[in-house]
């Protein structure tokens, strides 16, 4: 009877997810204007995901960050980051929440490192502030820096090291209390194509090695290239997500396949692709009916209409 009524029960939205955002809303004042920045956005990543997250400028990419990080929070709908409520936490919790659940890596690289202390006194910083004892954070920090090769500069300070360098060291900060959660934001826009793809791999032996969840916010094409799932963000909404796995064709060869899907939120509403509006000259209103395994989507015209009909009668 147990498992009757558990399997008639509904299945909470994102309930094996590490992130969950739904209908989330943030609305910001300035003088006596209302910027929406995010409205009705959908998100769900998976414990063990390295996503990317790109969009427009304006599109709402650091205002979610920004949530998912603990430093703002949303003006309505419902987040929660590996358990944690984010819209009820107490100051100290949130406090708490940043500290230990999620690592952030900046674009500035002078906003990640302290600049008077050398590579390995930044990775322990972290970790003096949860009582760990001094032997046992030097033993991680250097743990840390072999992790994103840089042990060999561990008595460097950041004045003394490049800024690919610099953004490695920045990478084993941020994991140095171990959070499930690892943030991003423009982590490469700073550095060269070549400095760009050693970092990015430095994300990705993180994310294989040691498991923990990625979400990155970048206009890199290499990055965006090469993590198994983008999400475009546009007008405060997810628009798009673009899946990337490998597939091994007729002559045993494997490549790389993109496909990009339109997200339908939990409202139904999905943002159709810009160029797909400007192709149609959709505006408005759109026709749409219903076949057995696809919708079709028309200018909104008349029905009566000669061209109207041949279309219809195309499935276009």
């Amino acid at each position: 009877m147990e498992r009757e009524a558990a399997a008639r029960r509904p299945t909470v939205f994102g309930h094996d997810a590490l992130v969950v955002c739904d209908n989330l809303v943030k609305i910001y004042k300035v003088d006596d204007l209302e910027v929406v920045a995010l409205q009705g956005l959908d998100l769900l990543v998976n414990a063990g995901e390295f996503i990317s997250i790109v969009g427009a400028s304006g599109s709402g990419k650091s205002t979610l960050m920004n949530i998912l990080g603990g430093l703002d929070t949303p003006t309505a709908g419902h987040v929660l980051v590996d358990g944690h409520n984010l819209i009820n936490m107490r100051p100290s919790e949130r406090t708490e929440y940043r500290r230990n659940v999620i690592g952030f890596v900046w674009q500035h690289t002078a906003r990640n490192l302290v600049p008077y202390l050398s590579a390995l006194e930044n990775v322990m910083l972290p970790m003096m502030l949860d009582d760990v004892s001094r032997r046992d954070r030097r033993d991680r920090a250097w743990e840390l820096l072999k992790t994103v090769g840089m042990s060999e500069r561990s008595d460097h300070r950041p004045e003394q090291i490049s800024g690919g360098e610099q953004q490695r060291v920045a990478i084993a900060v941020a994991l140095a209390n171990r959070p499930p959660l690892l943030l991003a934001d423009e982590p490469t826009g700073e550095l060269d194509s070549a400095t760009s793809s050693e970092v990015f791999d430095v994300f990705r032996r993180v994310n294989e090695e040691r498991g923990v969840t990625i979400v990155v916010v970048t206009h890199d094409p290499y990055v965006v290239g090469n993590v198994t799932r983008t999400v475009a963000i546009r007008d405060g909404r997810t628009s798009t997500e673009t899946l990337r796995y490998a597939e091994l064709d007729d002559e045993g060869v494997h490549s790389m396949v993109a496909e990009e899907f339109v997200v339908l939120d939990r409202a139904g509403r999905l943002q159709l692709p810009e160029h797909y509006v400007e192709t149609l000259q959709l505006e408005r209103r759109v026709r749409m009916t219903l076949d057995d395994d696809h919708a079709n989507v028309w200018p909104d015209r008349d029905p009566t209409a000669d061209d109207f009909d041949e279309e219809k009668e195309d499935g276009s």
